[in-house]
Formats: C-alpha cells, sequence, structure tokens
C-alpha cells in the first residue's frame, strides 16, 4: 500500500480575524455583538457611532468573501500540491460555544503519495457558477504552436462539457479558461467528437447533435434527425485521400445514422437490438455497439457479426455493462460494469474463449476508460468509509492484467477520461466535486 502524506493548511477564514482581536478583546465579546449586529439591533448600532474601535473589531471578525484572481488561485493550488507531498496535518478551526475561546483541532487529511505525485493540476470550471456543475465530456484538439488561430492552429485546447449544457474551453498550453463559452441547449451532453479542424460535434441528451465552430467557438448548425437521446459518435478513419469523411452517431433507442460529413446529410440508418444503446467505435471496418445487456459487432449495412453477453456472473446485474475498449496492441476487448468493480478481457479474434477478470479494490461500479500508451485508465465510483462517494482512476497494465496505480481522483464519480497527446490525462468529476484533474502519464 502506498504510504501517505500528511497536509497542514491552516483556515484563513477565521484565522484573520482571530489575530486582529485586540488584547483587552475577548472572542466572545466580539461573537455577540456581531450576532446582535445581524439582527438589526439598535443599541448595538448606535454604540457602534460612538465606539469606532468596537466597530472595527466587530467587522473584523466578518468573514473574507469574494474570489480570488485566477493566477493566484493557480499558484497557489500548486503550493498545495508540494505540501501534499511533505509531512503537515490541517489545523480546522472549531466553532465554540459563547462564552468560550474558539479552538483548533488538529485534523490527519490522508492524501495517497501515488495521487500527489501523479497529480500535476486541478482546475475548477464552475468558479463563475453559483454552485459546482458536472463536468461530463473533455475532450482534448491538438493545436499547432506558432501558428494563428485565423489559419486553423494555435495552441491545443481542451474542451469540457457541464451538466447544464455549457461547454467551456482552456488554453492547453496553460490550462487557463478562455473567454470564450457556448451554450448548446440546456440538457446533459453525452459526447464529443473533433470531426474536422472546423467542426465539433456534440451529442446531447435533448436528441440534438450541436455542431461547434472551434475557431469561433459558436454553434449555428444541429443535426435532428435522432429521437432519442445522443450517446455516443465515431469517425471512420479514410481510405484514401479522394474517399469521404463518415461519421456514425447513435441514440440510446438503438438507432445508428451513418454521416456524410461535408453535406451534413444521413447516408443510411440502422437499428441495433440492443438494451440501451450507450456508446460506439470503430475497428478494423466493423462498428462496435455497447448496449447495457450485450456487445455487439455490427457490419455497415447494419447485421449483427459478433455478440458478447453479460458473464453468467454478472446476469442479476440491473445495469450491465457500462463502457468498453479495443485494444490494438494485443486484439482484446475490455468491458466494464456500472454495478461491479472489476473488468472483464477477451480476445478479439475467438470471443468464444474464456475472459480474464480483473478485480478493482474498493470500486462499486466503471463508468469510464481510455487507452494512453501500453495502460488503461479506468474512472470508476466508490465509497469512502462514511458512506460519501468518491471518485478513483485504476491505473492498468495490459500485459499483466494488474493495477499498477490506484489515484484518489475526485470527491465524487469520475465521470470522463480523456488524453492529452498521451502525456497527459484528464479527468472530470461529477457535480459534488466539479473539477478537472491533470495527471502525469509514465
Amino acid at each position: 500500500m502506498d504510504a501517505s502524506v500528511i497536509l497542514n493548511l491552516p483556515d484563513t477564514r477565521f484565522q484573520p480575524a482571530i489575530s486582529s482581536f485586540p488584547a483587552t478583546q475577548t472572542t466572545a465579546d466580539a461573537c455577540k455583538r456581531e450576532r446582535e449586529r445581524d439582527r438589526g439591533s439598535v443599541s448595538v448600532q448606535v454604540k457602534q457611532r460612538n465606539c469606532p474601535r468596537e466597530r472595527r473589531i466587530s467587522d473584523s471578525v466578518r468573514p473574507v468573501t469574494g474570489r480570488l484572481p485566477a493566477g493566484l488561485q493557480q499558484t497557489l493550488l500548486m503550493e498545495v500540491i508540494e505540501l501534499m507531498r511533505g509531512s503537515r496535518a490541517i489545523t480546522c478551526p472549531r466553532r465554540s460555544a459563547p462564552g468560550q475561546e474558539t479552538s483548533y483541532k488538529r485534523v490527519p487529511m490522508m492524501v495517497p503519495k501515488t495521487t500527489s505525485e501523479t497529480l500535476k493540476h486541478k482546475i475548477n470550471p464552475s468558479l463563475d457558477q453559483t454552485s459546482p456543475r458536472s463536468v461530463d465530456v473533455l475532450l482534448y484538439t491538438p493545436g499547432q504552436l506558432g501558428v494563428s488561430e485565423l489559419d486553423g492552429g494555435g495552441n491545443p485546447k481542451l474542451w469540457c462539457a457541464l451538466s447544464d449544457g455549457k461547454v467551456l474551453v482552456f488554453d492547453a498550453a496553460s490550462w487557463s479558461m478562455q473567454q470564450n463559452s457556448v451554450q448548446v441547449g440546456k440538457s446533459r451532453l453525452n459526447c464529443m467528437l473533433a470531426v474536422t479542424q472546423h467542426q465539433l460535434w456534440i451529442g446531447s441528451k435533448d436528441s440534438f447533435i450541436y455542431i461547434i465552430n472551434p475557431r469561433s467557438v459558436s454553434c449555428n448548425k444541429q443535426l435532428t434527425e435522432h429521437r432519442g437521446e445522443v450517446t455516443g459518435l465515431a469517425l471512420e478513419e479514410r481510405i484514401d485521400k479522394f474517399s469521404q469523411t463518415v461519421a456514425y452517431s447513435c441514440s440510446e433507442d438503438g438507432n445508428v445514422i451513418v454521416w456524410d460529413v461535408s453535406t451534413l446529410q444521413a447516408r443510411r440508418h440502422f437499428r441495433v437490438s440492443c438494451d440501451r444503446l450507450q456508446s460506439i467505435q470503430i475497428h478494423n471496418g466493423m462498428l462496435w455497439c455497447c448496449g447495457r445487456d450485450c456487445l455487439l459487432e455490427v457490419r455497415r449495412n447494419g447485421t449483427v457479426h459478433r455478440k458478447v453477453s453479460l458473464p453468467d456472473h454478472l446476469l442479476s446485474s440491473p445495469r450491465g455493462f457500462s463502457s468498453f475498449l479495443l485494444f490494438n496492441e494485443s486484439e482484446q476487448l475490455w468491458a466494464g460494469f456500472a454495478a461491479a468493480g472489476e473488468l472483464c478481457v477477451w480476445p478479439l479474434k475467438d470471443l468464444n474463449k474464456p475472459f480474464i477478470r480483473i478485480q478493482l479494490k474498493d470500486c462499486a461500479g466503471v463508468v469510464c476508460m481510455i487507452e494512453v500508451k501500453n495502460q488503461i485508465w479506468v474512472g470508476c465510483h466508490g465509497k469512502d468509509p462514511q458512506g460519501k462517494t468518491r471518485g478513483k482512476i485504476y491505473v492498468l497494465n495490459t500485459d499483466r492484467y494488474t493495477v499498477e496505480k490506484e489515484l484518489m481522483a475526485h470527491d465524487d464519480s469520475v465521470q470522463t477520461l480523456c488524453s492529452a497527446e498521451h502525456r497527459y490525462v484528464l479527468s472530470g468529476a461529477a457535480r459534488t466535486d466539479g473539477k478537472i484533474g491533470i495527471w502525469k502519464v509514465e
């Protein structure tokens, strides 16, 4: 088990107020005047007019509100990360009863060493919101340093879809939020795909596919052929420079639409039979579909070529498959389950052969997974000893089928993962946490 370290971060809301008390004043007196002031007491107001010294004291008790500048926030965050590598503890103020001095309780905060060493940075995309928003989808798009935005280059970007249909853009060179953002409906966004340099597609719960211009960060086109929640997008690689780019989209009702990207016209439709179609991928010219009850390999005309059913020991699981991954190097099919802390791995050449089971400790369910170098990164949710939801990331070795790292990633479920040129992995968390984690890949 990884060694743990301890933080020591004083709570700055209370310390300035305490340090500013004159020696002749007590904390209880200041707190009493603050309560009377909040009730609108006339006597206190009159007293304060005649005693500016006491007014200064009561004002100093008020907690400081407002937001730090973004640059200072990032600086402080990096200092926190450095402290996480030391051996300190948080000193938390404990509110006292009237007439008693405010006491401080030393509360240890355990952070695994592996987590602190792998975490590079964290971003809060909900800084301008009244409450945190869930980070539902992340997409990294590469850029060309030294090339202007007008020429289609510029810095790489991180696209972040929040739970209310808002899409934020971050400069992936500095991880700073850009001024531009775009609102695409008001429903949950499920998937994003960079189709061309001029088109970024976003699938929404409201059944629409929104098309964003990455240069102007504006949405002026929609695809409305789906009748159900759009859950997946995939792009077929061009065979040669003369072939047209083709994209696939799917909805939870099992419908799949094949699109001509240049004309934005639907070429054909077909329907696959499964319980809630959740995502799609293209592998070796075949379309793979993930439903809750099965995984399907489908030909271009929509006919099913092969099928993988739920393993027998998970047939009673009400939520079934949650995600899957086709690992090209070893020709394997990896699958995760919404209500089970394990992965199953099948050989693609013969799906009838016995599969490999990989247990994920303290995991209640798999949400997402991506391939990075020769590793599989898996985003999960689980519970801590107090019963609160926590998000963990497991990094697996694909040769030995073992867990190399367990990262205590977020204070809520990990909702999405994406890779930034195989150098970093970015994770997005559900609403209680609402942050983006940036992790180093080794």
